[in-house]
């Protein structure tokens, strides 16, 4: 499995297992979610997405009592988390209505629970989940500097973030931010036109994308010409049309790193397939015409 450094500091496995939907199994046992686990590190797969609001603030507390039951696992694993959203939930009463929080008491706050519940010593990957509108950068920035000084945090980056949003941000922290994970895939290449990409590539910023599969839509029936084409080229490659649609962003030169969730053990031993696909320029077109549902200009 090819690796990404972020930094000095910190690699990523090119493929990243997302985890938001690690509490919504039928078997949230430790035995199972090591199972996960292990499916991902004989693969290569090495990192892991998380975040405190995933599966209703529960996501973290099954990966957690995984990794207490496991403990030689942590050393093999890089571990990302995001804050800052506030969910109305049953677990904060007291909350009238979701919103953003980017105030130093609630990201140190999400920090600590989220260390206490996976049951880790520090996050390798701290992500700002989104933009907050009422978001004092130098009171932001300072908050996330001193988590890496801590030695909470290892790294930081920032997720669905626009380049005004980005630099804002940066213009107020010492430590550089790694990554913005945003929604990319077939049927949201936005990010290939907005600069989004641009803005990222440019710096030599590794982005990740969130949703690669377009959620599941990708192989939906109102995308049948698309499905129809990944099939015939996974076919071909042996392998299915889901590897053939990762292997579509993977083609990409600013090293976009998809993370890919499912509760599937048999379709997560086949997560880094993707990475034996090679696509030639006019194909990876192909695709991106039949999804946009026209021919580029």
């Amino acid at each position: 499995m090819e690796r990404v450094s972020l930094n000095a500091d910190l690699e990523l496995s090119r493929i990243v297992y997302g985890m938001w939907r690690l509490a919504d199994d039928a078997d949230t046992g430790e035995k199972h979610v090591r199972a996960k686990i292990e499916a991902c590190l004989e693969q290569g797969i090495t990192s892991f997405d998380q975040a405190d609001i995933y599966g209703d603030y529960e996501s973290q507390i099954v990966l957690g009592r995984a990794l207490k039951a496991a403990p030689d696992l942590r050393d093999r694993m890089e571990i990302v988390t995001k804050c800052d959203i506030a969910l109305v939930s049953d677990k904060f009463p007291n909350r009238r209505v979701q919103h953003y929080d980017t105030s130093r008491e609630h990201i140190e706050a999400s920090v600590d629970r989220s260390l206490a519940e996976m049951n880790i010593e520090r996050i390798d990957l701290l992500l700002i989940h989104r933009p907050d509108p009422l978001m004092d950068q130098h009171e932001t920035g300072a908050a996330l500097d001193g988590l890496v000084a801590s030695g909470k945090v290892r790294a930081i980056g920032v997720s669905n973030f626009k380049l005004h949003d980005w630099t804002l941000l940066q213009s107020a922290m010492q430590t550089k931010l790694v990554t913005n994970q945003v929604e990319m895939s077939l049927l949201d290449s936005s990010a290939f036109r907005n600069g989004d990409l641009a803005f990222m590539q440019e710096r030599g910023i590794p982005p990740m994308a969130w949703s690669p599969l377009g959620g599941g839509a990708l192989f939906g029936g109102e995308h049948g010409a698309l499905r129809a084409r990944l099939a015939e080229l996974g076919q071909k490659a042996g392998m299915d049309e889901a590897a053939i649609a990762i292997a579509w962003l993977l083609r990409h030169p600013a090293r976009i790193l998809p993370v890919l969730g499912t509760n599937n053990l048999g379709r997560i031993k086949a997560l880094s397939a993707a990475m034996d696909v090679v696509l030639d320029r006019e194909t990876w077109f192909e695709l991106y015409s039949l999804a946009n549902g026209h021919d580029v200009p």
